[in-house]
């Protein structure tokens, strides 16, 4: 087939040249530390150079952990002019589970806050290395555990809660899910994942196919998930609650959102979990974006393919978080 580079939509094409490359792409994961450092240094010049919203309220807060581990910081995004129970997107970061933070997405989800009269509840999740997988996925059913049961006291409505989750925060989010099907937790509205990071085997067609784009390329999938699971990655040794790709019972799961474009890596793994989730009888809304790579929306946002891939998002979740009717 043509080289991912020669299919690229030509918008896309454009922002993807101007941005800065590493000899190992725009993530360099050989030097995780330099990656996260330079990776909120752009998010605090992005922040700067955004206009601020000024209806939306920021609260930290702390989650206790499921696990016996460290307390979650949960950073809650609230539009102070909305009135009544809020009903909230638990919100996962991207980053391959080794990169990011709670606040890097605050100019955009402060928008969406205000737009759709909802909260947010950004998860710090403990990353990889450090905190190998399942790790995240427990922080992030302790984070919707405390939403449940502090939905009242903090404005909240807790029987109207979504989860959300982009690239490896999408593969956060979707393990979560399963997390709180399996310990009889309160069903989410759903799960919103952007292009989610899912299946650590690599070894369907996109993940060979998606090389030297330098945007979350085979290479540096590969080397996050050896982050996140160590000597147990493509190895029998993995449970769903670390690559939810693994898990056989998808049923009983919340309806889902995935959207991913025609050049990212997780193409195939996405539209496989998609495929299968419906099998098991969850609704599922699925969008794929021709000539788009991963990311795509965050790294040409005025393109037309990520006005629309921003617009079918939010209009999703508006549907999804409205209160039924009495």
């Amino acid at each position: 087939m043509p080289a991912p580079r020669l299919l690229i939509d030509p918008e896309l094409g454009r922002a993807l040249d101007g941005v800065p490359m590493t000899p190992n792409g725009a993530f360099d994961l050989t030097d995780i530390t330099a990656t996260r450092e330079a990776l909120r240094s752009f998010a605090a010049a992005t922040a700067a150079g955004a206009p601020d919203e000024p209806s939306v309220a920021v609260e930290e807060h702390r989650a206790r952990s499921a696990d016996g581990g460290p307390d979650v910081p949960v950073r809650l995004l609230r539009p102070t002019t909305a009135t009544g129970p809020l009903p909230v997107v638990l919100w996962f970061h991207g980053g391959g589970q080794v990169l990011g933070f709670a606040a890097q997405d605050d100019p955009w989800l402060k928008r969406l806050c205000a737009r759709l009269g909802c909260a947010v509840a950004a998860v710090d999740y403990r990353l990889a290395p450090e905190t190998r997988a399942p790790g995240a996925a427990e922080d992030g059913y302790a984070a919707h555990r405390w939403l449940v049961r502090e939905a009242a006291a903090l404005g909240l409505d807790g029987t109207r809660i979504g989860i959300a989750g982009q690239s490896g925060g999408g593969g956060v989010a979707a393990a979560t899910a399963l997390l709180i099907r399996d310990r009889g937790g309160p069903a989410p509205l759903f799960q919103a994942l952007m292009y989610p990071m899912l299946d650590d085997r690599n070894r369907t067609a996109s993940s060979h196919e998606i090389t030297g784009l330098g945007i979350w390329d085979r290479s540096t999938n590969l080397l996050a998930w050896q982050a996140v699971l160590g000597d147990r990655a493509g190895t029998d040794d993995v449970c769903p609650y670390a690559a939810p790709a693994r898990a056989q019972d998808l049923g009983g799961l919340p309806p889902a959102f995935i959207a991913v474009g025609e050049l990212d890596c997780f193409r195939d793994e996405d539209l496989d979990y998609a495929t299968r989730l419906r099998a098991h009888g969850v609704p599922v809304e699925l969008h794929l974006y021709p000539g788009a790579y991963h990311a795509f929306d965050l790294f040409a946002p005025e393109s037309q393919l990520a006005r629309s891939f921003q617009q079918t998002w939010t209009a999703y979740l508006a549907r999804h978080l409205r209160a039924p009717a009495s």
